[in-house]
């Protein structure tokens, strides 16, 4: 009866006046939440999202007189200025060094790279809304005590952030891990040797950093310590009964660079060099980027020509595409899983459209394949100094008559534009390629599958766009007859191949000329529309031409 008699007392102090007001605001919120949710939860998330994206939140909420944080007075302070005081707080920690071990090594750590911290991050806002949160006896002790100047201490409890700790290990933990080197083949004289692998220990890096906060948050007392990481053994993957299911060829191609440079080949065998031996065991994915790069003289490559921004450049890897297409090849014969592949910017001549996979490490291209086989599979790649092979071995799941086939198809045909430039230093008529270009295509690739002979599916296997590019054309104009070199710029002028054609054979009649006035295309759109005609038209009495030769294939 007492209880009760003092909570009534209690509920009209409250009513009549004796409450501070933030007590009677608080206790009006509880009623009123729902209300209040329903009408500004829109404004609140748009504030909110507009506070995250600023550079630093700053917390005005001011903290009573009277409250300390760990025995540290933070009177009058406003949150953000009392997170400031925590941290200079724990900053003596930063220092002290840890000792980690694992697999009979050990890392350095200091305090900072562990993330020590008040593991009661939220104490400051506490300590601003102390009076404020509770029931209404507790706010009404608490506001009672800050008016009678009495002291509340907010405990600060050590702690550390697991993920910090986390993102650190992941990178520390190199230092001290053993990894596992699986068991693998080598080709050697048309039979595969089988290698045994060794086994390995390595850091299991959530278990440790959660052994860290324990001991930090619970054992730990400040001074310099010792912490023995969890470890695991690993495992060699594969078996020598698993490795010997590779046997059957599933997949071939080659490629031709025998006119390439010497630069150009060397970049070509180095990246064949580095694919060669790979063993993907069944689920695993293969990055063709990830294994030749960097593209530096350190790692074997010379400069040659690649395409960037539509135009040829010497580059360091130059002509490695050739590499990546080659592969492409062989991973469509086998039916392997693509994960990634993009076509060129521009053509290629040593595979047909559609057929080509482009490397590009600054612009991001890759080619990237899975093994979506039952089976291990292992690639097999190298160079003859004019042709580029690889070879995929596995284990053949599919019947006797099975086999797949793959046609391009050109869907469209962008002809290059040709800039004629008048050169006063050549003979009247002579005509030279300055620029060489390269028509525009789209392209698809179809897969077709046939079963004892009889095609039984069709599809789209790929979509490639490739750009053109102009060429660039002098036109001589010098004369000793000077209306003669007029009547070539003249014609000239208008860039038009079938009146400069004209203007040569009457104003400079037996000229030898190489360089085609029109360009007919390599390819033409493979099922055109009966209407549709998508080369260009040859000028009356002009030569034909064929598209001009790529200097450097590949984007890289």
């Amino acid at each position: 009866m007492k209880f009760k008699s003092i909570i009534s007392l209690m509920l009209a102090f409250t009513l009549s006046a004796g409450l501070p007001s933030n007590i009677i605001t608080a206790h009006a919120e509880e009623d009123t939440a729902t209300a209040a949710v329903t009408s500004s939860d829109e404004e609140l998330l748009n504030e909110e999202a507009e506070a995250v994206e600023g550079e630093v939140v700053t917390d005005n909420r001011t903290i009573p007189n009277g409250v300390t944080i760990g025995g540290i007075d933070v009177s009058c302070k406003t949150v953000t200025e009392a997170e400031e005081v925590v941290r200079e707080h724990f900053a003596s920690y930063n220092d002290v060094t840890f000792t980690l071990s694992a697999n009979d090594q050990t890392i350095t750590a200091k305090g900072s790279d562990l993330c020590i911290g008040a593991k009661n991050s939220d104490v400051c806002e506490k300590a601003a809304t102390y009076g404020s949160y509770g029931n209404i006896g507790e706010r009404f002790k608490a506001n009672a005590d800050i008016e009678a100047g009495r002291t509340k201490d907010f405990n600060l409890s050590l702690g550390a952030d697991k993920d910090g700790i986390v993102r650190y290990l992941t990178k520390a933990a190199e230092q001290v891990n053993d990894e596992a080197s699986d068991d693998y083949l080598t080709r050697e004289n048309g039979e595969f040797v089988f290698h045994e692998g060794t086994s390995g220990v390595v850091v299991q890096i959530e278990e440790s950093a959660a052994i860290l906060v324990n001991f930090i948050e619970n054992q730990w007392d400040g001074s310099e310590a010792s912490v023995d990481l969890a470890t695991e053994v690993k495992e060699p993957r594969g078996s020598k009964e698993e490795l010997a299911e590779i046997k059957d060829l599933i997949g071939s191609f080659s490629t031709d660079y025998s006119s390439s440079s010497a630069a150009r080949k060397n970049n070509v065998a180095n990246g064949v060099g580095f694919i060669n031996g790979t063993i993907l065991y069944p689920g695993d994915e293969f990055s063709v980027l990830n294994t030749i790069t960097p593209f530096s003289a350190e790692n074997g490559y010379m400069l040659a020509g690649s395409y960037e921004n539509g135009t040829t450049v010497e580059t360091y890897g130059g002509g490695i595409c050739q590499v990546s297409t080659t592969l492409y090849g062989a991973v469509r014969e086998a039916e392997l899983g693509v994960v990634t592949r993009s076509a060129h910017s521009m053509i290629v001549t040593y595979v047909k459209p559609s057929m080509d996979a482009a490397i590009s490490e600054s612009g991001g291209k890759d080619f990237q394949i899975k093994n979506n086989k039952n089976y291990p599979i292992y690639i097999e790649g190298y160079c003859d100094g004019s042709n580029a092979y690889f070879n995929i071995y596995g284990k053949e799941e599919d019947d006797p008559g099975h086999s797949v086939d793959y046609e391009t198809e050109i869907t469209g045909v962008n002809v290059q534009n040709t800039t004629w430039v008048a050169d006063p230093n050549v003979p009247l008529g002579k005509m030279t390629t300055t620029v060489g270009g390269h028509t525009g295509y789209t392209a698809k690739l179809w897969k077709v599958t046939y079963e004892n002979g009889q095609e039984v599916s069709r599809e789209v296997y790929n979509n490639s766009k490739y750009n053109p590019s102009n060429r660039n054309v002098t036109v001589g104009i010098a004369s000793e007859d000077p209306n003669l070199s007029y009547a070539m710029l003249q014609a000239v002028a208008t860039q038009d191949a079938a009146t400069i054609a004209n203007a040569i054979a009457t104003y400079a009649p037996g000229v030898a000329n190489s360089t085609p006035f029109t360009i007919t295309p390599k390819y033409q759109v493979t099922n055109p529309a009966p209407s549709t005609d998508s080369t260009t038209t040859q000028p009356q009495d002009a030569a034909p031409a064929t598209e001009a030769p790529v200097a450097a294939p590949g984007d890289i």
